[in-house]
């Protein structure tokens, strides 16, 4: 990796994405921030660069991931405004319930709220960054995902029956986990890494605090696991996996089954209209 790494954030206004773009301006990085408000995106950005030893003020993106356009439309401005991207950091995601409710909800394109913005919106603007990743080699994806997780219901994937906002927060995370895992195996671990981690539990996150009220793990306790797997020369190999905070897990075990992952790979590219890989 580059010693002044260029690093997306989505998710980048708020709790962990927020965090760690300041820990990762401490280190001198180039950082992209990818935010769904204008106001608090331009407040974040100034905010981080003054973490910077340089005074950099990262660039900004601005996308609604509930709508699939715009995730499309985010990864093609980062191409055109970066020549090299070293690491992905896939943050951007809504929980189980509060503020974004706990009745079943569609995104822009119809699909399942959860479902589609913490993982098809992340799917979709990986692989649409993944040349330049590539060209950027050796990068790293880092999708941030959760134990709390859910085997995936091919026959009803977009849950229109039984929904509950937890079984669907699950499901969205394990998907990010198993398409994270088919990536890795479809890539040389010298170009691209991708790996998946729940970097804390019930952190004190806007998220956390509208639904439960009180946290458990401190945000520093998850910015230093994601940062690790953003950063740590010891992992340079190390693709596919997944970790509890910094010690590898064991996802649901769905994630270990080749005939699910590609169903969910074939049915992740027709929904968010990818050729796939070369």
């Amino acid at each position: 990796m580059a010693n002044a790494p260029t690093v997306l954030i989505t998710g980048a206004t708020d709790g962990l994405g927020r965090a760690l773009a300041h820990r990762l301006a401490r280190d001198g990085a180039t950082l992209l921030l990818h935010g769904r408000d204008p106001d608090r995106l331009a407040r974040t950005a100034a905010e981080v660069g003054g973490s910077h030893p340089e005074g950099a003020v990262p660039a900004t993106f601005r996308a609604d991931l509930a709508e699939l356009a715009q995730a499309h439309r985010l990864a093609a401005e980062v191409r055109a405004h970066t020549d090299r991207l070293d690491v992905l950091v896939s943050n951007a995601g809504i929980g189980a319930g509060e503020p974004d409710g706990r009745d079943r909800r569609t995104s822009a394109d119809g699909h399942e709220l959860r479902f589609a913005v913490n993982y098809l919106a992340g799917f979709a603007i990986t692989l649409d960054l993944l040349p330049l990743l590539r060209a950027s080699a050796p990068a790293r994806v880092v999708n941030v995902a959760s134990l709390g997780q859910h085997a995936l219901d091919f026959d009803d994937l977009m849950l229109e029956r039984g929904y509950h906002g937890i079984r669907a927060y699950g499901q969205s995370k394990l998907a990010q986990i198993m398409s994270g895992v088919e990536l890795a195996r479809r890539l040389p671990a010298e170009e691209v890494t991708v790996n998946s981690l729940h970097p804390s539990t019930y952190m004190p996150t806007k998220m956390v605090l509208t639904e439960l009220g009180h946290h458990v793990d401190t945000l520093e306790a998850g910015v230093e696991a994601t940062y690790r797997l953003v950063a740590d020369p010891a992992l340079a190999g190390t693709t596919g996996a997944f970790f509890d905070r910094t010690r590898p897990a064991r996802p649901n075990a769905q994630a270990d089954d080749p005939a699910a992952r590609a169903e969910l790979w074939r049915r992740s590219l027709e929904l968010v209209g990818h050729p796939g890989l070369d």
